[in-house]
Formats: structure tokens, sequence, C-alpha cells
């Protein structure tokens, strides 16, 4: 007995249960008939399928009231297969809903999946009559999750924000405290021992790496890896399956429930820029087979080829307004529906093109500038791609954060001894304001970061100076050369106490630089506790242990490097003045002589303006007035703290810092220095006068707070 279908409506796109039966809505400009096909449980067979009857502002669409949720569909779509034109309409492909909000199954790489005929001398021109509807994921009807949380999404002010960068395999898989079925998922990244690491190192923001579904390339696959990152997407409303324990997508909602109760918000690293379909000779999944010429931004003199700002193929065109509205309906329905607190766009240059080059007025910044709800949240820019004038880091309007580079390439530069860097490494740790200061933008427009998921990891950052991609089987050609990383003497894995000794000096000088800079710290999962890709700087590829956390090999250097990262966390959030709202400026706030920032020499003293060019200087100084001025928290609670001197040396040789007269302050007490593996105990802090010299050793950073005078004055005698 056939299906019954009824007219339906346009909106919403995708499959909307009413609990009456469910509304089906695609949209295509070019398409002539769309089939809607229904599947078994198994999804290997397909039941029926059913012509969509209606044709409204360009989507198709119908209503059936005998498909409930749990019913997994797909759709083939009819219209011309002329590539030269920017056709690729082949029926003969079952294709994904792009607003499919969860997939059964995966990809599964077979010749069939293409559009054309893989053997053909036409290659794309050609056309493949066979069907692939058992190598694709299906889509499942759900109820849509209703209502919030009881616990709201916790506040948390941008300025006091400290990041945690994770992939959601990565982190759980190995963890020996969570039962087999949950590692690797939402449900073990939501788990206590998960929250519990989280809290204990001051992380209020998680930043997910893509957990939309994302497609393993067909090179890959047949080398038995995988595009583990997942920057390689095929639908923007689904989980991915592989996160799941189960089908229910609620899984993700309890975790971000789960780490909202821990005050811990959850942001997306999304991928909006391009699909994981390929270029041309890509395989036809479900954009391309929907509508093409809408999907994507195809070449002007010959619609055969794409537009590729992004080196992955493909670039979605979101100067079409359908292509835009998926992008702002799938943003929107994480929030709202799902309840996370925010993005990170990848490649985010390539959204804003208008239509070529980037500009501030594009239609997708201008739509989230105006939206509701999206333009009261984290909104986090990678800003560069591959196209034309890609690199737009300072350049992202008002409202937005940016992934900064130049601070990563200044700060590791900097502790690796280069010569010349001093103006550019200060700017760099009080909040970049030559790039951020313009539009009213604070310093928490920049998101500071010296390793990321791309890139040596911390403890290959101090233990290798070029990349070792063997395992990627591409002979060492992937991956950067450009790594600014000092193996402190041997390369890779050594016995050497010397040598390990300053690797862990140097881990220690690189995380205190990052989480007591101005601006917003982000730590990539893993550092804390000395994680490896064993010199693997593009692992994208490797679902193993050269990418997973491992939380039982840790010795007691890592076990002290792990409460070094617990203590300068905890500074950073105890103390204000190091997550200031606004930008230094070297001039007094408040009504003592004290300036927000002074710059200070070994010699003693403020720095000199021809000391910022001596290119053999290495060391460097700053003192923190800790006065706020007219500042105050949101709340309206005083900013005013403590003041504190922070001293940097990157050369090797132990540098006698004088600390400054008593016109900043009469004594101080040092708290760490990290030529110490732990910092000072609390009873155990030396004391320091002022004009007093401070010894720095090599390759060290110390921090001192501004203490009691050391002598009381004497009694007066009457």
């Amino acid at each position: 007995m056939a299906t019954v279908v009824w007219p339906g409506r346009p909106s919403p796109l995708g499959a909307t249960w009413d609990g009456k039966g469910t509304n089906f809505a695609l949209f295509s400009v070019n398409a002539e008939a769309v089939e809607l096909c229904l599947f078994d449980a198994a999804g290997k067979k397909e039941l029926e399928r059913i012509t969509l009857p209606e044709y409204t502002d360009q989507v198709w669409h119908g209503f059936l009231p005998e498909v409930k949720p749990g019913q997994l569909y797909g759709y083939r779509v009819h219209g011309p297969y002329e590539p030269s034109a920017g056709h690729r309409f082949n029926p003969n492909k079952l294709l994904v809903d792009p607003y499919a909000k969860s997939l059964s199954g995966e990809i599964i790489w077979h010749r069939n999946n293409y559009g054309y005929r893989l053997d053909h001398p036409r290659g794309d021109l050609s056309y493949n009559r066979q069907d692939n509807a058992r190598t694709v994921p299906k889509g499942i009807v759900v109820e849509t999750p209703q209502g919030r949380h009881l616990t709201a999404s916790p506040d948390v002010p941008w300025q006091d924000s400290l990041f945690y960068e994770l992939h959601v395999r990565g982190m759980t898989i190995r963890h020996p405290n969570l039962p087999l079925p949950r590692r690797g998922t939402f449900a073990g990244l939501g788990s206590a021992p998960i929250v519990a690491h989280l809290k204990s190192l001051g992380v209020n923001v998680v930043e997910l790496l893509p957990i939309h579904p994302s497609v393993d390339e067909q090179h890959l696959v047949e080398r038995g890896l995988r595009n583990y990152w997942g920057y390689n997407p095929l639908n923007f409303f689904a989980p991915s399956p592989r996160y799941l324990s189960g089908r229910n997508i609620a899984e993700f909602r309890t975790m971000v429930n789960l780490l909202h109760d821990a005050g811990i918000q959850v942001i997306l690293d999304v991928v909006f820029n391009h699909s994981g379909e390929g270029n041309h000779l890509g395989p036809t999944l479900s954009f391309r087979g929907i509508d093409n010429a809408s999907y994507y931004r195809l070449n002007r003199d010959d619609r055969r080829y794409y537009t590729d700002f992004t080196g992955c193929g493909n670039t979605f065109n979101l100067a079409h307004p359908r292509v835009l509205q998926m992008v702002m309906d799938s943003l929107r329905y994480w929030v709202e529906v799902m309840q996370v607190d925010g993005f990170r766009f990848d490649l985010a240059t390539s959204l804003a093109r208008a239509p070529d080059a980037y500009s501030q007025e594009s239609p997708f910044l201008a739509a989230v500038r105006q939206d509701p709800v999206l333009s009261k949240i984290k909104m986090i820019a990678e800003p560069w791609d591959l196209g034309p004038n890609g690199y737009q880091l300072g350049q992202f309007p008002p409202g937005w954060s940016e992934w900064n580079d130049i601070y990563r390439n200044k700060v590791r530069q900097f502790w690796r001894g280069d010569s010349g860097l001093m103006g550019d490494f200060a700017s760099s740790i009080t909040g970049s304001s030559s790039l951020f200061e313009h539009q009213g933008r604070r310093p928490r427009a920049s998101v500071n970061f010296v390793t990321a998921h791309d890139g040596f990891t911390l403890a290959d950052l101090v233990s290798y100076e070029r990349k070792h991609n063997e395992a990627n089987q591409e002979d060492n050609r992937d991956g950067s050369d450009y790594n600014l990383s000092w193996n402190c003497g041997v390369e890779g894995p050594t016995d050497d106490p010397e040598i390990r000794a300053m690797r862990m000096r140097q881990k220690r000088n690189v995380i205190a630089t990052l989480l007591l800079s101005q601006g917003i710290p982000m730590l990539t999962a893993g550092d804390e506790i000395g994680r490896t890709q064993k010199g693997n700087n593009n692992a994208y590829c490797q679902d193993n242990e050269i990418s997973w956390l491992s939380w039982t090999e840790m010795d007691d250097d890592d076990r002290d490097f792990l409460d070094f990262v617990r203590t300068v966390a905890k500074l950073r959030r105890d103390h204000p003045v190091f997550r200031r709202p606004r930008f230094f400026h070297g001039r007094k706030l408040g009504k003592g002589p004290l300036k927000d920032i002074t710059w200070l020499s070994p010699r003693g003293g403020e720095l000199a303006p021809e000391d910022w060019g001596l290119s053999y200087a290495r060391c460097l100084g700053f003192h923190l007035g800790g006065e706020s001025g007219a500042y105050f928290s949101r709340h309206g609670a005083s900013l005013d703290d403590e003041q504190f001197i922070v001293l940097m040396n990157a050369h090797y040789g132990t540098v006698p810092f004088r600390l400054p007269g008593t016109e900043l302050g009469r004594s101080w007490r040092a708290l760490i220095d990290t030529s110490n593996a732990r910092p000072f105990a609390k009873n155990a802090r030396p004391l320091f006068r002022a004009g007093e010299v401070y010894p720095l050793q090599g390759r060290a950073l110390a921090i001192l707070i501004h203490a009691e005078p050391i002598e009381k004055p004497a009694a007066r005698k009457d």
C-alpha cells in the first residue's frame, strides 16, 4: 500500500514531525522533480519512493501523515546533468538531506558514489547510472527536543574566559575511569572525571573540534586512515554518529547540560566554507546532487569547475540567500535547541566574501550582526582562507573575536630566543592593540594560542624542530615547515636530564605567558599532561594513539607541570589585572601615580624608547599598576587589583634584573619562577626590596606581587 502524501508546507526545511505526521521540504532551484525515499530500520532496503507533490518558493515539499520519528530517508533529485553549465543532477544517487537532524550510518566508499563513471575517458562529463543507496548515510526523522535544562547557560564574560580546544573522541577514548561504551562519545565528555579535570584547570569554555557528520576522503580510507579532525562536513544539523553511544541525539544535549551545570560553556568549531564533496571529480553525496549551481561557487569562465578559496576543492556560496539561510538556520538550531554558547568558524574569510573580496558588509556578517540570537553569543573567526587577500586578522567587525596566529608566532619566537622581537612580543602579550583597537573592539577580540589541533603539541614544540609526519603516508610532504620550535638540543625523545629539564622549563615559560597575556587564552587538550604526537604536526588523519590523550602515562615531571598550569590559571582567575576588559595605554587610571603598565629594563627603571630596537635584547619586564580607574565589572564590582611585576628572559644566561625604585612599590614577593619546577610555597616566597637585583635565570619567567614593607617604621618617641 502506497504511503499517503499531502501537499505539506515549504517551511521549515528538512524533516519536521508535528505529532501527526512528518513534513519534508527540500530547497532546489534547478531541480525538475524530487523523490523522497523511505528505508527500513537497518537502512539497507528502500521501501518506497514518493514524489514530493508541491514546489513553492523554490522548495519541494510534501506531508506524510504515516511517517513518525525513527524513519530513515534520503532524496533522489531529478534535473539536467550538464557539468559545463554547473548542473550535476543524478537521481541514481541517494542524497543526504542538508537539514537532517540525525543520520544513520556513514559513507562506504564505492565507485557508485560518483555521479560520473570513474573509468570513462570523458571523466566527470560522463554519467553514472549505478545506484549508491547502500553506501551513503540516511537521515532519521526525529522529534525535536523541547525545552531547556533547569540550569541556564553559565554567564562567562569574554575577558574571564579560559578556552580549551578538544576533540570529543580523542579527549575520552583512553580515559581509564570511563566505561568502554562511553569512551570517545558525547556521553564520555560530559562524564564526572572529564568535567572534574576541566574544572581543576579553571576552564570555563570548551571548544569542540567539528562534531557534524563528515566525509573520510577515499585516499585516506584506502590507506587505512580517516579524517579524524572532521573538517570535511556532509551536514550541519546532525551530531556525527561517530560521537554518539547510541542513536539518540539527546546525548549531545545532556553533555551540554552537564557542562553547563559545572559552569562551562560549549563552543562548536563549524565548517561552513566547504563540503566533503570535493572538486569536480568528487562524489555526489548531498549538495552537489541537490543543486550544485546554487550551493557552490562556480568558475565564471567554465561552470564545470569550482572556485576554491578553501584548498578543499569547493567553496560554499553564501551569497545565495538559501545557502545563507541554511547556515543561519543551523547556527540558531544549535543555540536554541541544542543549547550551545557560540561558534568558531573555520576559514571564516571565505564566508565573508562579497562576492570575491572580503567585506565587513558581506551578507553573512551582516546577517549575524542583526540576528537577535547570534548577535548575543560568542563568535570567533579563523580570519583567513586560501583565496586572494585571504588573510584578514584584525579586520572582522565588532562583536567578533579572532584566532591570533601572530600572537602564536611571536611567543614561540621569543622563547626560542630569536632576536629583534621585543616590540612585537610586548604588543602581542598585551592584547595586540595594533590589530584590534578600532571600532570599539577590546582585548577580548584576540584569542591567544601557542598550540592548536593543527601543528605541534606543546610537548613537541620543545622537542622537535622538524615535522615527522611519516605516519600520514605522504612521504612527510604534508604539514607546515614553519614551526618556530626548538628541540632544546636533541631531536625527539631523550634521557638527557639537562635537556629534559630545559624542555619542562620552556613549557612553563610558554604556558605562563599564554595565561597571563591580555586577551582570551586558549589551551589545547592534552598540553597540560604532556601529550605528544611524536613530532607529527598534521595529525588530521590519525584516529589512534598519535592523537588521543593518554591519561595513564604521566611521569613526575608531567604531574608537576599539570599543577603548574592549574596554579597559573588560578592566578589569572583571581586577579583581574591579567584579564582587563580594555587595552593598556601606559597612563594613569586611578588617583595615584601608577600607570596601568610600565615596561621595565633589567638596568632598573623604565625601558627607554631606544631599548625596543636593540637586536640583541631578549629580556624585559613589566609592572601592572592594578588600579582600574572608572572601569567596573558588569555587576558593578571594582576591578582594582594588586600590583604585579612580570620578568621574562629568553637569553640563555642569567640576567641580574634590577627591580624598579620605590615609586612603583617598596617590596615584592616572588610567586612563580619557571626555573623551578613548582611555584613557591606560600610561606616560602622570597622577598625583594625595591631596587634590589632579582637573579632572573636563563630562559625563565618570574612573577612577583607587591608586598608590605620589609621594615616597619620606627615607633615615634614623645
